[in-house]
Protein backbone atom coordinates (compact mmCIF):
# COMPACT_ATOMS: atom_id res chain seq x y z
CA UNK A 1 0.00 0.00 0.00
CA UNK A 2 2.70 2.08 0.90
CA UNK A 3 4.59 1.53 -2.55
CA UNK A 4 1.18 2.55 -4.62
CA UNK A 5 0.43 5.58 -2.34
CA UNK A 6 4.06 6.64 -3.40
CA UNK A 7 3.75 5.60 -6.87
CA UNK A 8 0.13 7.86 -7.03
CA UNK A 9 2.05 10.87 -5.34
CA UNK A 10 5.02 10.92 -7.97
CA UNK A 11 2.01 10.89 -10.73
CA UNK A 12 0.01 13.97 -9.32
CA UNK A 13 3.75 15.64 -9.20
CA UNK A 14 4.05 14.77 -12.89
CA UNK A 15 1.00 16.01 -13.13
CA UNK A 16 1.52 19.51 -11.94
CA UNK A 17 4.85 19.69 -14.37
CA UNK A 18 2.38 18.94 -17.38
CA UNK A 19 -0.60 21.01 -16.23
CA UNK A 20 2.12 23.82 -15.84
CA UNK A 21 4.86 23.58 -18.60
CA UNK A 22 2.59 22.54 -21.71
CA UNK A 23 -1.08 22.91 -21.35
CA UNK A 24 -3.53 22.15 -23.92
CA UNK A 25 -5.04 24.85 -24.57
CA UNK A 26 -2.09 27.04 -25.14
CA UNK A 27 0.04 27.42 -28.08
CA UNK A 28 3.79 28.14 -26.37
CA UNK A 29 4.19 27.79 -22.48
CA UNK A 30 4.94 30.98 -20.16
CA UNK A 31 8.06 29.66 -19.79
CA UNK A 32 8.90 30.82 -23.46
CA UNK A 33 8.35 34.76 -22.09
CA UNK A 34 11.32 36.71 -22.21
CA UNK A 35 12.77 38.96 -19.22
CA UNK A 36 10.74 39.28 -16.27
CA UNK A 37 7.91 37.27 -17.27
CA UNK A 38 9.73 34.40 -17.48
CA UNK A 39 11.07 34.36 -14.15
CA UNK A 40 7.68 35.84 -12.57
CA UNK A 41 6.10 32.78 -14.14
CA UNK A 42 9.31 30.17 -13.09
CA UNK A 43 8.68 31.73 -9.45
CA UNK A 44 4.97 31.17 -9.40
CA UNK A 45 5.39 27.39 -11.03
CA UNK A 46 8.14 26.81 -8.18
CA UNK A 47 5.61 27.59 -5.44
CA UNK A 48 2.79 25.37 -6.23
CA UNK A 49 5.21 22.72 -6.74
CA UNK A 50 6.78 23.10 -3.48
CA UNK A 51 3.02 23.61 -1.85
CA UNK A 52 1.85 20.65 -3.74
CA UNK A 53 4.94 18.58 -2.91
CA UNK A 54 4.71 19.19 0.58
CA UNK A 55 1.10 17.96 1.13
CA UNK A 56 2.19 15.26 -1.14
CA UNK A 57 4.21 14.05 0.82
CA UNK A 58 2.84 14.63 4.09
CA UNK A 59 -0.30 12.82 2.42
CA UNK A 60 2.58 10.15 2.86
CA UNK A 61 3.05 10.13 6.52
CA UNK A 62 -0.77 10.72 7.45
CA UNK A 63 -3.57 10.27 4.66
CA UNK A 64 -5.98 12.35 4.15
CA UNK A 65 -9.61 11.20 3.23
CA UNK A 66 -10.38 10.56 -0.28
CA UNK A 67 -12.27 13.46 -0.92
CA UNK A 68 -10.24 15.78 0.90
CA UNK A 69 -7.48 14.48 -1.24
CA UNK A 70 -9.52 15.18 -4.48
CA UNK A 71 -10.57 18.71 -3.44
CA UNK A 72 -6.55 19.36 -3.15
CA UNK A 73 -5.87 18.21 -6.69
CA UNK A 74 -8.20 19.36 -7.79
CA UNK A 75 -7.45 22.93 -6.35
CA UNK A 76 -3.90 22.78 -7.48
CA UNK A 77 -4.92 21.74 -11.14
CA UNK A 78 -6.62 25.31 -11.59
CA UNK A 79 -4.39 27.10 -9.63
CA UNK A 80 -1.90 25.92 -12.54
CA UNK A 81 -4.38 26.78 -14.94
CA UNK A 82 -4.56 30.04 -13.63
CA UNK A 83 -1.23 30.94 -13.07
CA UNK A 84 0.58 28.97 -15.83
CA UNK A 85 -2.61 28.57 -18.65
CA UNK A 86 -3.90 30.78 -21.91
CA UNK A 87 -6.43 32.29 -18.90
CA UNK A 88 -2.89 34.32 -17.75
CA UNK A 89 -1.92 35.60 -21.35
CA UNK A 90 -5.51 36.54 -21.82
CA UNK A 91 -6.22 38.42 -18.81
CA UNK A 92 -3.26 41.16 -19.83
CA UNK A 93 -5.57 42.54 -22.45
CA UNK A 94 -8.91 41.61 -21.11
CA UNK A 95 -10.67 42.72 -18.08
CA UNK A 96 -13.16 39.81 -18.20
CA UNK A 97 -10.24 37.30 -18.59
CA UNK A 98 -8.56 39.10 -15.82
CA UNK A 99 -11.68 38.81 -13.34
CA UNK A 100 -12.69 35.28 -14.22
CA UNK A 101 -8.28 34.83 -12.82
CA UNK A 102 -9.31 36.39 -10.07
CA UNK A 103 -12.47 34.69 -8.94
CA UNK A 104 -11.18 31.31 -9.64
CA UNK A 105 -8.02 32.34 -6.93
CA UNK A 106 -10.70 33.51 -4.58
CA UNK A 107 -14.00 32.17 -4.82
CA UNK A 108 -13.01 28.22 -6.47
CA UNK A 109 -9.05 27.32 -5.13
CA UNK A 110 -9.31 28.90 -1.95
CA UNK A 111 -12.37 27.31 -0.78
CA UNK A 112 -11.61 23.77 -1.95
CA UNK A 113 -8.11 23.98 0.13
CA UNK A 114 -10.26 25.19 2.76
CA UNK A 115 -12.23 22.01 2.63
CA UNK A 116 -9.74 19.92 2.06
CA UNK A 117 -8.48 20.55 5.89
CA UNK A 118 -4.95 20.22 4.70
CA UNK A 119 -3.13 21.49 7.66
CA UNK A 120 -2.62 17.52 8.95
CA UNK A 121 -0.46 16.47 5.89
CA UNK A 122 1.37 20.03 5.97
CA UNK A 123 2.04 19.47 9.87
CA UNK A 124 3.42 15.90 9.51
CA UNK A 125 5.36 16.70 7.18
CA UNK A 126 7.31 19.72 8.39
CA UNK A 127 7.28 19.22 12.36
CA UNK A 128 7.30 21.74 14.86
CA UNK A 129 8.87 24.29 12.04
CA UNK A 130 6.41 24.13 10.57
CA UNK A 131 3.64 24.80 13.43
CA UNK A 132 5.16 27.84 13.84
CA UNK A 133 3.67 29.21 10.96
CA UNK A 134 0.62 27.38 11.57
CA UNK A 135 -0.20 28.48 15.35
CA UNK A 136 -0.58 31.97 14.55
CA UNK A 137 -2.74 31.50 11.64
CA UNK A 138 -5.28 29.12 13.38
CA UNK A 139 -5.71 32.23 16.00
CA UNK A 140 -6.28 34.60 13.51
CA UNK A 141 -8.78 32.01 11.67
CA UNK A 142 -11.03 32.79 15.02
CA UNK A 143 -11.50 35.90 13.65
CA UNK A 144 -13.55 35.66 10.18
CA UNK A 145 -15.22 39.27 10.20
CA UNK A 146 -11.29 40.77 11.19
CA UNK A 147 -10.37 37.89 8.02
CA UNK A 148 -13.10 39.49 6.08
CA UNK A 149 -11.57 43.40 6.31
CA UNK A 150 -8.60 42.30 5.38
CA UNK A 151 -9.52 40.36 2.27
CA UNK A 152 -11.78 43.37 1.53
CA UNK A 153 -9.04 45.50 1.50
CA UNK A 154 -6.52 43.63 -0.82
CA UNK A 155 -9.26 43.00 -3.19
CA UNK A 156 -10.09 47.12 -3.31
CA UNK A 157 -6.66 47.49 -3.23
CA UNK A 158 -5.67 45.89 -6.67
CA UNK A 159 -8.74 47.04 -7.95
CA UNK A 160 -7.97 50.94 -7.36
CA UNK A 161 -6.81 52.10 -11.21
CA UNK A 162 -3.16 52.78 -10.62
CA UNK A 163 -2.44 49.42 -8.68
CA UNK A 164 -4.67 47.23 -11.71
CA UNK A 165 -2.76 48.60 -14.32
CA UNK A 166 0.48 48.05 -12.17
CA UNK A 167 0.28 44.28 -12.05
CA UNK A 168 -0.89 43.64 -15.14
CA UNK A 169 2.39 45.63 -16.54
CA UNK A 170 4.47 44.52 -14.08
CA UNK A 171 4.79 40.68 -13.66
CA UNK A 172 6.54 40.80 -10.31
CA UNK A 173 3.76 42.84 -8.98
CA UNK A 174 1.32 40.68 -10.67
CA UNK A 175 2.52 37.43 -8.97
CA UNK A 176 2.27 39.42 -5.61
CA UNK A 177 -1.26 40.48 -6.11
CA UNK A 178 -2.09 36.53 -7.11
CA UNK A 179 -0.80 35.82 -3.56
CA UNK A 180 -2.43 38.52 -1.76
CA UNK A 181 -5.65 36.97 -3.22
CA UNK A 182 -4.94 33.87 -2.53
CA UNK A 183 -3.74 34.11 0.96
CA UNK A 184 -6.31 36.25 2.14
CA UNK A 185 -8.78 34.44 0.61
CA UNK A 186 -7.65 31.06 1.85
CA UNK A 187 -8.02 32.59 5.42
CA UNK A 188 -11.13 33.80 4.93
CA UNK A 189 -12.61 30.55 3.97
CA UNK A 190 -10.72 28.40 6.13
CA UNK A 191 -12.47 30.78 9.30
CA UNK A 192 -15.82 30.63 7.91
CA UNK A 193 -15.96 26.87 6.62
CA UNK A 194 -14.40 25.83 10.11
CA UNK A 195 -16.43 27.98 12.28
CA UNK A 196 -17.28 26.70 15.21
CA UNK A 197 -20.68 27.55 17.24
CA UNK A 198 -19.46 30.04 19.04
CA UNK A 199 -18.18 32.35 16.01
CA UNK A 200 -20.96 31.08 13.86
CA UNK A 201 -22.40 34.41 13.74
CA UNK A 202 -19.46 36.29 12.62
CA UNK A 203 -18.70 33.97 10.10
CA UNK A 204 -21.89 34.41 8.16
CA UNK A 205 -21.76 38.45 8.98
CA UNK A 206 -18.01 38.11 7.04
CA UNK A 207 -19.68 36.19 4.52
CA UNK A 208 -22.54 38.68 4.25
CA UNK A 209 -20.60 41.75 3.97
CA UNK A 210 -17.76 40.17 1.49
CA UNK A 211 -20.70 39.73 -0.68
CA UNK A 212 -22.28 42.75 -0.35
CA UNK A 213 -18.10 45.02 -1.34
CA UNK A 214 -18.12 42.63 -3.97
CA UNK A 215 -21.34 42.66 -5.55
CA UNK A 216 -20.97 46.91 -5.12
CA UNK A 217 -17.36 46.75 -6.87
CA UNK A 218 -19.27 44.44 -9.35
CA UNK A 219 -21.53 46.85 -10.33
CA UNK A 220 -19.54 49.71 -10.33
CA UNK A 221 -17.67 47.97 -13.30
CA UNK A 222 -20.62 46.71 -14.56
CA UNK A 223 -22.46 50.20 -14.85
CA UNK A 224 -19.59 52.14 -15.69
CA UNK A 225 -19.91 54.57 -19.03
CA UNK A 226 -16.17 54.97 -19.39
CA UNK A 227 -13.32 52.37 -19.15
CA UNK A 228 -11.63 52.76 -15.74
CA UNK A 229 -8.60 51.07 -16.94
CA UNK A 230 -7.14 50.70 -19.87
CA UNK A 231 -7.72 52.81 -22.84
CA UNK A 232 -7.17 50.03 -25.31
CA UNK A 233 -9.65 47.96 -22.88
CA UNK A 234 -13.45 47.51 -24.85
CA UNK A 235 -16.31 48.95 -22.28
CA UNK A 236 -18.28 45.98 -22.66
CA UNK A 237 -15.52 43.78 -21.54
CA UNK A 238 -15.18 45.70 -18.30
CA UNK A 239 -18.80 45.23 -17.82
CA UNK A 240 -18.82 41.68 -18.29
CA UNK A 241 -15.46 41.85 -15.55
CA UNK A 242 -17.92 43.31 -13.42
CA UNK A 243 -20.98 41.41 -14.09
CA UNK A 244 -19.06 37.95 -13.53
CA UNK A 245 -18.00 39.36 -10.12
CA UNK A 246 -21.18 40.13 -9.36
CA UNK A 247 -23.59 37.01 -10.08
CA UNK A 248 -21.35 34.25 -10.48
CA UNK A 249 -18.76 35.39 -8.31
CA UNK A 250 -21.96 35.35 -5.34
CA UNK A 251 -22.61 32.00 -5.72
CA UNK A 252 -20.09 30.59 -3.80
CA UNK A 253 -20.63 33.16 -0.99
CA UNK A 254 -24.38 32.58 -0.93
CA UNK A 255 -24.03 28.49 -0.81
CA UNK A 256 -21.55 28.89 2.21
CA UNK A 257 -23.99 31.09 4.17
CA UNK A 258 -26.47 29.05 3.44
CA UNK A 259 -24.69 26.11 4.47
CA UNK A 260 -24.18 27.70 8.14
CA UNK A 261 -27.28 28.78 8.40
CA UNK A 262 -28.55 25.19 7.93
CA UNK A 263 -26.10 24.07 10.68
CA UNK A 264 -27.11 26.71 13.01
CA UNK A 265 -31.12 26.42 12.89
CA UNK A 266 -30.26 22.28 13.04
CA UNK A 267 -28.32 22.88 15.98
CA UNK A 268 -30.46 25.08 17.74
CA UNK A 269 -33.36 22.52 16.99
CA UNK A 270 -31.38 19.91 18.70
CA UNK A 271 -30.80 22.47 21.61
CA UNK A 272 -34.34 22.70 22.06
CA UNK A 273 -34.93 19.02 21.41
CA UNK A 274 -32.39 18.61 24.67
CA UNK A 275 -34.47 21.19 26.60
Amino acid sequence: MYLNLRLHCWRLVWLLALSSLSLPLQAHSVLQHDGESFWAALIAILLLAVFWLLYLLGSVKRRPALWQALLFHVGCILCAFAVTGPLDDWAEISASAHMVQHMLFMVVIAPLWALSQPLAQFAAITGSWGRLAWQPLLKLSHYPLSLAYLHAAVVWFWHTPYFYVLALEHPWWHLVEHICFMFTAAMLWWAVLQCNERNRSWALLALLFTLMHTGFLGAILTFADSLLYYPTHQLSDQQLAGLLMWVPGALPYILAAAWLGYRWLRSVAANNDAG
